[in-house]
């Protein structure tokens, strides 16, 4: 329970509690003890400001989760070898991201795309589905061994949904569950997993 709890502070960075619950379908009130009891060890710390409030990570809390995650799988090959192909297509999403925030306009290589070239986003989105496919595929192998993994691919395609029916939000924006929110929760629970460290 205590390494669910404190994996779902960490890759959703700030959360309340519902939030942190739903990540892995955990009863509320379990979460919440398990929150509080976090909080009494210094791994979490619990913070109001305007208007939002949350649950987040200490340093000591992070360095419990990845003592746990270390714990959880005897054999990390299969997760390696699945970031290892995770790698090629992360290049992929980070560039669809750029192309869908920015398009090129005469000498203004880094003109805003206002989304009015309908030839440009449906190429963006193109992109999209072809990582979409193949996050499939890593789903499962990881499911197949950490069954925490599970959702990843679903969430993209609703996202993926959203923004092909004409949602521009559900591309990049960091205020709804969109197909980057996913995939930077997909690469950070990955690196996680591995303990690894963005850049290593």
């Amino acid at each position: 329970m205590m390494l669910l709890v404190l994996h779902a502070v960490r890759l959703k960075g700030f959360a309340d509690t519902t939030a942190i619950a739903e990540r892995f379908n955990l009863q509320q009130g379990q979460t919440e003890e398990a929150l509080h009891d976090a909080e009494a060890r210094g791994w979490t710390t619990y913070t109001e400001f305007a208007g939002t409030a949350g649950w987040s990570l200490t340093e000591s809390g992070r360095a419990e989760n990845e003592r746990l995650l270390a714990q959880e799988l005897d054999n990390t090959d299969v997760v390696r070898k699945v970031y290892d192909d995770f790698l090629p297509l992360n290049t992929l999403l980070q560039q669809a991201c750029t192309d869908w925030q920015l398009r090129p306009v005469g000498a203004d290589p880094l003109a805003a795309n206002d989304h009015t070239d309908a030839a440009w986003d449906a190429g963006v989105l193109h992109e999209l589905k072809v990582i979409e496919r193949a996050l499939g595929s890593i789903a499962r192998r990881l499911t197949a061994v950490l069954p925490r993994f599970g959702g990843y691919d679903l969430r993209f395609s609703r996202a993926l949904t959203n923004a092909t029916a004409g949602e521009s939000a559900w591309v990049d924006r960091s205020e709804v569950d969109s197909c980057h929110r996913v995939w930077f929760e997909l690469h950070e629970d990955l690196l996680a997993t591995l303990n690894l460290h963005r850049g290593d």
